[in-house]
């Protein structure tokens, strides 16, 4: 009995965390108007967001374009498809690499910032002061973050598709002597921008929903003890990962189950 106590309080514990978020989630989208009506805030937090997280973005997006038409090119010369190796890399790169991997990076980077950041405002006090001044902090501090992290998603997601593709011409063209003109054309005209394009930024704008609410509720939430704002950011990073991968899946099959 006490193992089953255990479990059930454990469960009860699960579903009263799940059910406290989405009522955050639901008050931070309730907060949006007012953010969109101060559009100089959320400049501010597209351009701290996107910075914080550009040159990690950058490197990491050229490696792995380097690493892709590696693998890529071994493997399709065993079949005699060297020629399809730009529009494999492209694929790879929009439909997945570019907003899963940014996502990962994003929530490292950036979301661990937010968390950090809004966690010391509330051990600084800084929260509490804005409700006794009858300033709702939802709509003046994590709204515009908000905002800034999906628009942010993205463009960074974007970036690195861009460099990993620039990055695999390099490799294939340069280096192993794979025709330039057959490199591009064949992703001309087997990369549909509407399916392949516009349904991995219509991922990087969900994983940008994601990472950002997460890493805003741990740090809104989080206990003002550093003590509590160390265990906030490490939340964020486990926390957004997890969703990242399961909603991938999840709009994965749904854009992509059908030719």
């Amino acid at each position: 009995m006490n193992v089953l106590q255990h479990l059930g309080q454990r469960a009860l514990a699960v579903l009263a965390s799940w059910g406290h978020g989405a009522l955050f989630f639901w008050e931070l989208l309730q907060a949006l108007p007012a953010a969109i009506t101060r559009p100089g805030l959320v400049v501010q937090q597209i351009h701290a967001i996107g910075n914080r997280s550009l040159v990690i973005i950058l490197a990491s997006g050229t490696a792995v374009g380097f690493v892709l038409a590696l693998q890529m090119y071994y493997a399709l010369t065993t079949y005699g498809a060297s020629e399809s190796l730009g529009l494999i890399v492209n694929l790879a790169l929009v439909r997945e690499l570019g907003p899963v991997v940014t996502a990962l990076l994003f929530a490292g980077r950036a979301g661990t910032s937010l968390t950090a950041e809004i966690g010391l405002m509330k051990a600084g006090e800084q929260i509490a002061a804005m409700e006794l001044m009858a300033i709702d902090p939802k709509a003046r501090v994590l709204a515009p973050r908000f905002l800034g992290g999906i628009v942010s998603m993205p463009l960074l997601a974007a970036l690195f598709s861009a460099v990993g593709i620039l990055g695999a011409y390099v490799v294939a063209v340069m280096l192993i002597g794979i025709d330039a003109g057959n490199f591009w054309s064949i992703q001309q005209s087997g990369v549909d921008v509407w399916r392949d394009v516009g349904n991995g930024v219509a991922k990087s704008a969900v994983f940008g929903v994601i990472c950002t609410a997460v890493a805003l509720y741990q740090g809104y939430e989080t206990e003002a003890t550093p003590e509590g704002v160390a265990y906030a950011t490490t939340r964020t990073v486990v926390t957004a990962s997890l969703g990242v991968l399961a909603m991938d899946f999840i709009l994965t099959a749904l854009m992509f189950s059908t030719p």
